[in-house]
Parts: C-alpha cells; sequence; structure tokens
C-alpha cells in the first residue's frame, strides 16, 4: 500500500524559505556558488518530497530501523563537526615544550577560525576529526584526487604577538616509518647528502667556495640524500606528500610579518633594526649547579615553573640526576632559584653558538639561535633582488609554496619557470613564528617562513589542562584546575 504524503503546511513552507536562505547566504559567504546545486534537493526535502529521505523509518525490522537510526544521527553529526571545524572552531592540543610557560604540554585549546578569516578547505572530502590519517593507521582521511585552490573566507591579518595555529610549513613530505615521524624530510635529505659527499669528495671547507659553488654543493646534497631516502623504503618507509589543510598543526607566536626586517640580536628580537619587548613569560636555557634538589612540595618549584624531568633529567630518576644540569627559565624563574643558596649554587646563562640545522640549510650563513639574520619576511606584491647570496632564503618560497621552477644554470644565471630572474614578486604574505622557550623550540629559525596558506587559527581558551607529571585520570593533580576556562590572552 501506498504511503500518503502528509499536507503541505506553512509551517513546511516556512522552514523551507528559511533553509534556502541561509544556506544561499553561507554560499555567499564562502564564495562558492556552486553549492547551489544542492538547493533542488532541500526544497525536496521540504516540499516536493519526490526522495524519501526517511525510508529507513517505514521497515518493518525494528533492529534494521534503530541501527539506521544511529547511522543517520552519526552522518548527520559528522556533517555538523565538518563544517563546524572548517569555517568556526577546531579542537587543538599543545604536544611541545615550545611555548612554555605560556602555554604548558596537556593544554587543550579552543581555536577559533574566524579570527583571521576561515579558509576553504583544500581537501574538501575528507574524514572529519582526522587530519591526515583515519584511526588505527588505516590509510589517509582525505581524497586525493579532489583538491581546491586556497582561498580564504574575510581575511584578516595575523598580528605581532599573536598564538597562532598554522600547518607545519616543511610538513609537505613526510616520512611514513613512525621512528622518523619528527623528522624533517628536508633536513634529513641534506644531511645524510652531506654526509655521502664527504665521503665521495672528502672534507669540503665551504668559506673557501664562491656562492654559486656553494650552491651547486649543496644542491647536490640534497639530490644525493634525496636518492638514499627513496631508495631505502625499508628503513623509511614510504614518502607521502600532503596537501596544505593536510599537514600537522603547530602553535608558536608571531614575531615577524609580511615586509618586515627580522633579526635576533644576542637573544632579543629586532624588527626593522627596533628592539621588541620580549613577552614576559620567554625562557633560556640556564647551567644550574644544584647544592640540593628542592623537594616537588617546595614553593620554589611552583614559582620556577619546575617539572620532574626538569629536577631530575631525563627519565626523572633522582639516582642518577647529574649534579648541573640545564634548564629552561623564565627570568622570574630564575631570580627564584637565585634566590636559595640553599638549594642552588651558580646560575649560568647557556649561549646557543650552534649553526647547523638552521633555516635555510643550505644557506651557510653563519648564524645561531641567539643571533640570527637580518632576513627581510616576504609580504604579496614586496619585490626583492635575487642573487646567489640570498636565493636560499627565498627558494623555498618560490618553490614549494608558490609553484614555480627555479634553477642556477652553469652562466650562473637564476631561472624561474625557465626564464632569468634578477628579482622575484611574492604572491602571498609570510609571517615568522617562534616560540616563547626559546632555546627549546623547533620554530622559523629550523623551518623559515610561515605562508599565508597556512594559517589556520587563533586560540581562544583552554578547555581543559593536564599535568604529565600526574598521569593518572582519577588523581586531582592530573587536571590544572586554575588553568581550564581562561582566555589564552591572559596565559600569555
Amino acid at each position: 500500500m501506498k504511503k500518503i504524503k502528509p499536507a503541505l503546511t506553512w509551517k513546511d513552507k516556512t522552514k523551507c524559505a528559511v533553509v534556502i536562505l541561509l544556506y544561499l547566504l553561507f554560499l555567499g559567504w564562502v564564495e562558492a556558488w556552486w553549492g547551489i546545486v544542492l538547493v533542488p534537493f532541500i526544497f525536496d526535502a521540504y516540499i516536493t518530497r519526490r526522495i524519501n529521505w526517511g525510508w529507513w523509518k517505514d521497515l518493518e525490522n525494528p533492529v534494521f530501523r534503530t541501527v539506521m537510526s544511529w547511522v543517520d544521527a552519526i552522518v548527520f553529526a559528522l556533517v555538523a563537526v565538518y563544517f563546524i571545524n572548517i569555517y568556526f572552531f577546531q579542537n587543538y592540543t599543545i604536544p611541545s615544550s615550545s611555548l612554555e610557560k605560556s602555554l604548558l604540554v596537556g593544554d587543550y585549546l579552543f581555536v577559533s577560525k574566524l579570527s583571521y578569516g576561515p579558509r576553504v578547505p583544500q581537501t574538501p572530502l575528507h574524514m572529519p576529526l582526522c587530519q591526515h590519517t583515519l584511526p588505527g593507521g588505516l590509510g589517509k582521511s582525505y581524497v586525493e584526487w579532489l583538491r581546491w585552490d586556497y582561498k580564504r573566507v574575510t581575511p584578516r591579518p595575523v598580528k605581532r604577538g599573536d598564538i597562532v595555529v598554522f600547518n607545519y610549513p616543511s610538513g609537505d613530505t613526510v616520512l611514513t616509518d613512525l621512528r622518523y615521524a619528527a623528522a624533517d624530510y628536508t633536513m634529513m635529505c641534506y644531511l645524510y647528502g652531506e654526509q655521502m659527499a664527504e665521503q665521495i669528495a672528502g672534507y669540503i671547507e665551504l668559506d673557501s667556495l664562491t656562492a654559486f659553488q656553494r650552491w651547486r654543493f649543496y644542491e647536490s646534497c640534497y639530490s644525493l640524500g634525496r636518492e638514499y631516502v627513496h631508495g631505502n623504503p625499508q628503513e623509511f618507509g614510504a614518502i607521502d606528500v600532503r596537501p596544505v589543510d593536510r599537514r600537522e598543526n603547530y602553535v608558536k607566536r608571531c614575531v615577524g610579518l609580511p615586509g618586515e626586517k627580522f633579526e635576533i640580536r644576542d637573544c632579543i628580537v629586532y624588527i626593522n633594526d627596533s628592539a621588541t619587548q620580549t613577552p614576559p613569560h620567554v625562557q633560556f636555557n640556564y647551567s644550574v649547579e644544584w647544592l640540593r634538589r628542592p623537594d616537588k612540595s617546595d614553593p620554589v618549584v611552583a614559582k620556577a615553573g619546575l617539572a620532574y624531568e626538569d629536577l631530575y633529567g631525563p627519565g626523572s630518576n633522582p639516582d642518577n640526576a647529574a649534579p648541573e644540569t640545564i634548564l629552561p627559565l623564565t627570568e622570574d624563574g630564575r631570580k627564584a632559584l637565585e634566590a636559595r643558596p640553599d638549594l642552588v649554587g651558580r646560575i649560568d646563562f647557556v649561549r646557543d653558538e650552534r649553526t647547523d640545522e638552521l633555516f635555510p640549510q643550505n644557506g651557510h650563513y653563519g648564524w645561531t639561535r641567539d643571533n640570527y639574520g637580518p632576513v627581510i619576511i616576504p609580504a604579496k606584491g614586496l619585490t626583492v633582488a635575487l642573487t646567489l647570496d640570498n636565493l636560499a632564503l627565498y627558494e623555498r618560497c618560490i618553490r614549494a609554496y608558490e609553484g614555480h621552477t627555479l634553477e642556477v644554470n652553469d652562466d650562473e644565471q637564476i631561472l624561474i619557470d625557465g626564464q632569468p630572474a634578477t628579482s622575484y614578486t611574492f604572491s602571498m604574505d609570510y609571517y615568522w613564528m617562534m616560540g616563547d622557550n626559546r632555546h627549546n623550540s623547533a620554530d622559523s629559525r629550523y623551518w623559515g617562513f610561515v605562508p599565508e596558506d597556512h594559517v589556520v587559527g587563533k586560540p581562544l581558551f583552554v578547555w581543559l589542562s593536564t599535568d604529565k607529571d600526574h598521569p593518572f585520570l582519577f588523581d586531582p593533580r592530573h587536571y590544572r584546575w586554575n588553568r581550564m576556562f581562561r582566555s589564552v590572552k591572559s596565559l600569555i
């Protein structure tokens, strides 16, 4: 017997008009008018009802009806989460100590995507709540064959000092073997390539080479390292290339804006040759000589923001603790320890003089984490003169982020898309991001500029905070109650 459709009411017609109006406003907001093809289906669901959208409700088997009701609810929830996560809000967890003591490991952040303008997904067909891999390692969480160009709805600029969530710029190519999950693919290629080059040609004094010779040396190193990594899948696993919005999420503080001159002199950040104010929770490494380590209950532990690993080193074993340790301390933390001569013999600032592994890996500029630059941060429409001396700084922007080919021929000419080039005009804005834990942060000093299309959003507040020193869920000390539901602005 054919089921009789209920008569239309003004309530049905009003609902249909409101839903279609809201949907059209949403399409206008995201500038995606192709979505208008779904309007007839919305109209049918409320008015014509030619498609039986609730067909499962007519099933005679109660078990099937129950199962399908759950499937319907789950699909609706996934669709709702999909749109909320893309255009409005998303949860994010602080995984590392790079922003301590501003944001702590174990902080769960509520991130607004409206702050800088929602980013239209570049991989629109993906599983909600999965960044790039399905649970259990069941494969990619997104469909690769459908890609959209970068576009941001109602874009707003990032401001200096903002804490920003963004996609890891150097995460376009990754190694799938879990042993190298945190490894930087580009860095690994250079390191392996340099080792192989030394085995072939012996030690090379780079300072004695011309800029062109150094460029060719690093190009050959990268090529050798890349061949080695790709040729040993049994060691490194498969090589995966991820689109921008499927790369890992990072969170750092924006310290440099598009078009500015950035430099670090003796740990102080300079913008356009003017010293900037250091954030209150910035940390640097200090060498601490312990006369006696404090108990965890000692007030100085909280004042200095010390964890078990800080007190006793890796493994937090008091029996193996060295008499001298390297600690990241804020200025207040340093003063708190200096005020305890019964605990501390001396505290010395640890100057970082290492030049290895910093961006650009093929630049050979001799910069350190404490003294870095100067660097001109690219801006949309900004034209920079290109030379063999500064090409390493902008090579990745030109190649990886803006999609051009770049090479240097035997006549020492720079070629972009096969044409000689003495300058380049950028098509995107870029930012310089750094952690507040300055000596223990993998940031723009390691992987360079953050393009505008990598910016995800701005953390608004901490909705949950857990303490790794107290790992048991039912231990009240596992939760940092004083941080919950506090705005990020109040914590930094």
